[in-house]
């Protein structure tokens, strides 16, 4: 089975970071280990939520990890710890951004998929408590991954590009294209919206054909936490189990929509965000059809 390593918070309450990297990815056919950068009493959404920020602790976990040597002691030998995909979220300093790429040096050699979800702003700010300094930790990190997936905000803030509100397709696609320059592998920019502004979804460029294409759902009267860290989940989840990014990207941005829509009508969603885990089946079939296909 295909290892997975989810390295971002976790909220106690909330549907959001490793609470929905570890259910999608399982259901997805890999095993989601899991590295904690931060414990939330509940995500940011509520107010008056406590966090306690995992920075000192993380070496002791890599340190542990080093030692274990074989995991299952069924006497097959002594085998390095190691996975087939590291993902990571949000991350709580520029330490910790070391600290991601200490994982993949010791437990993600190449061939393992490094995928960087920049997790640092939204609506053209960053996320409180991030300064320009942790920008440039961040881009470091986009620079070194195999798939990035940034949203618009955080694309302007990695290329250092003035934010636009309603960017040109052309545009982002320069702005991408300055990031491959520079580094970064693919990337999949979220929350675009289509011409007639009744559609959302994502622009992928996969750097291996050095094509663009876009993938688009229903644009809902609704904003949810947490879908974004949906969105990552399973274009992950669906890398690992074999799909091709362009239809890894298609899946995700489906599946996001579908669970929006079918968490409309649940007034507890606002907090909570959407019940992805009732739609769990559906992402399921979807992605056994794509691998039979």
């Amino acid at each position: 089975m295909k290892r997975v390593l989810s390295i971002q918070d976790i909220s106690c309450i909330g549907r959001c970071s490793l609470t929905v990297a570890l259910p999608l990815i399982s259901a997805l056919g890999a095993e989601c280990a899991v590295l904690p950068t931060a414990v939330l009493s509940a995500h940011t959404a509520f107010e008056d939520f406590f966090v306690r920020d995992l920075t000192d602790e993380i070496p002791m976990i890599l340190t542990a990890w080093k030692s274990h040597g074989t995991l299952s002691g069924n006497g097959e030998g002594t085998k390095t710890l190691s996975f087939d995909a590291v993902y990571s979220g949000y991350l709580a300093s520029a330490r910790q951004v070391q600290e991601v790429k200490e994982v993949w040096r010791d437990f993600g050699p190449s061939p393992c998929l490094h995928v960087v979800d920049p997790a640092m702003a939204d609506d053209g700010k960053l996320y409180e408590g991030f300064s320009k300094d942790f920008v440039s930790s961040m881009k470091e990190l986009v620079l070194s991954s195999d798939v990035a997936v940034p949203n618009l905000t955080e694309l302007f803030l990695l290329t250092n590009t003035p934010y636009q509100t309603d960017a040109d397709p052309e545009l982002l696609k320069e702005l991408i294209r300055k990031l491959h320059a520079e580094g970064a592998g693919s990337i999949v920019l979220t929350g675009c919206r289509g011409d007639e502004g009744d559609s959302i979804g994502s622009l992928v460029y996969d750097a291996d054909s050095d094509v663009f294409t876009t993938c688009m759902g229903p644009l809902y009267d609704a904003i949810y936490h947490g879908t974004g860290d949906i969105f990552a989940s399973v274009l992950t989840g669906a890398m690992v189990a074999g799909l091709p990014l362009t239809k890894a990207a298609a899946l995700a941005t489906d599946f996001v929509g579908h669970c929006i829509q079918a968490t409309l009508q649940d007034p507890d969603a606002k907090w909570y965000g959407v019940s992805f885990e009732k739609e769990i089946p559906y992402l399921v079939d979807k992605v056994r059809a794509e691998r039979v296909n």
